[in-house]
């Protein structure tokens, strides 16, 4: 491994070579910039791995069935296991896709799930990310230009491969194919990760395309050649939901396909990410996943949520407002690191300020306790220094659910931090499953 660590600037310049960056449009401006690699990988066992396989296919298949139940039957809300007024008032949830069954039922194609290792040693869940979860491909790619600089690395070290996940991709999207190619949906190359976006379809072998290239006749979804139109049967969207469809969803979108709702209403093109998953991965719907799986599946929650209350409620109320000082504060509609905030960071002034908006609007806010994670070591000026780490597991459901022996850990470069997301300036590792 140690030669591999020589490498790590050589591994970091061919990254940026191939475009490897995480950019941000804010506020008008495109900023570009290195997704800094550390060549010291995450290494999970197998019996751990064999674990977290099994929560995650678990949590994955009961997020599924309600999504199918609350744009279908709406039994879980009719048994009261989530209120109502709870669902409905998501900014995930879009009332344009009740009815709507997608191709083989399937709504989390791609699930990405957020997870942290205690130092108690027990894996706890984070989030859950439905929508058009990223970062599968840096991994892919970090492990792929690692094994040139030091094969022996490989040689001598038992770790899993996780070359095939353009494979388990494509498998996914023949599964639901309507009839036609497979095409992943980019918004451009000003997205943030328009670097997967293009990978990923070189991986998968699918088109890469954009809304120009794209158009729907009949309730069908072609993609545009200088010949004839070809029939698209999956599309791999990385457009958010509003943007998807002008004319179902945001009218002054400039990236989306005009009726691509109503092909997809019309069964004929399975649309991965389904439209509307973001119900499902609302941080407040979160703190509901061990009761889905109870009453979907009939099991006991294999992983654990982080401990979670729900201002909405009462007595969750009472516990954060008297709590507020040692808690965490995520606002339900954030992502990317944003909007979180650590009541103990905060003064006096800054804790009332938070309280009364709490009160105000409750169901906007979770609170949790902090969970004292583990470190991982890496490389910071030559020396080897401790920083936080998360998991971002990737589950692919098809024919089956599977679970990608690899995955995307994510650090904080600052060492006072907590926060590891790229949009906060974090860095990532490979993952690597040891065989044993």
């Amino acid at each position: 491994m140690q030669e591999m660590l020589v490498h790590k600037e050589q591994i970091n310049e061919q990254l940026a070579r191939y475009g490897v960056k995480f950019g941000i449009y804010k506020n008008g401006v495109f900023h570009e910039r290195l997704f800094p690699f550390d060549p010291i990988p995450r290494q999970i066992g197998q019996d751990d791995f064999s674990l977290l396989k099994k929560g995650l296919r678990q949590r994955v298949m009961a997020l599924n069935r309600f999504l199918s139940d609350i744009y279908g039957n709406k039994e879980i809300l009719r048994d009261g296991i989530i209120p109502e007024e709870f669902v409905y008032r998501s900014p995930g949830y879009l009332a344009e896709c009740e009815g709507i069954v997608p191709p083989e039922s399937i709504y989390s194609h791609i699930s990405g799930i957020d997870l942290v290792l205690g130092k108690d040693g027990i894996w706890y869940v984070l989030e859950d990310n439905l929508r058009i979860p990223s970062g599968a491909s840096y991994p892919l790619i970090a492990r792929s230009l690692c094994r040139n600089c030091s094969p022996n690395t490989f040689r001598r070290n038992s770790v899993q491969d996780n070359r095939d996940y353009g494979a388990m991709l494509k498998k996914v999207m023949d599964h639901v194919n309507r009839g036609g190619i497979n095409v992943i949906f980019t918004p451009g190359r000003y997205n943030a990760a328009y670097f997967e976006h293009s990978y990923l379809a070189e991986q998968s072998g699918a088109i890469l395309a954009e809304s120009a290239d794209l158009f729907v006749d009949r309730q069908v979804l072609y993609y545009r050649t200088c010949q004839e139109p070809v029939r698209i049967g999956a599309i791999y969207r990385r457009v958010s939901d509003e943007y998807l469809d002008p004319l179902c969803f945001e009218p002054s979108s400039l990236i989306g396909v005009p009726n691509l709702m109503d092909a997809y209403r019309a069964g004929n093109v399975a649309v991965l990410n389904a439209p509307g998953n973001g119900v499902a991965d609302d941080k407040g719907i979160y703190y509901f996943v061990p009761k889905m799986i109870s009453y979907y599946l009939g099991e006991s929650p294999i992983l654990r949520n982080a401990p979670t209350y729900l201002p909405y409620f009462r007595e969750d109320m009472e516990f954060t407002l008297s709590h507020l000082h040692e808690l965490i504060i995520k606002d339900v509609a954030e992502a990317g690191g944003y909007g979180v905030v650590f009541g103990c960071g905060l003064s006096k002034e800054e804790l009332g300020d938070l309280k009364e908006t709490i009160q105000k609007e409750p169901r906007r806010f979770i609170s949790q306790s902090v969970i004292d994670f583990q470190e991982l070591p890496i490389l910071e000026d030559g020396q080897r220094v401790m920083r936080k780490a998360d998991l971002r597991a990737f589950v692919l459901s098809g024919e089956d659910v599977q679970v990608w022996p690899s995955g995307l850990t994510r650090f904080s470069r600052n060492p006072d931090s907590f926060v590891v997301n790229s949009s906060q300036g974090g860095g990532f590792k490979d993952t690597w499953i040891v065989c044993q």
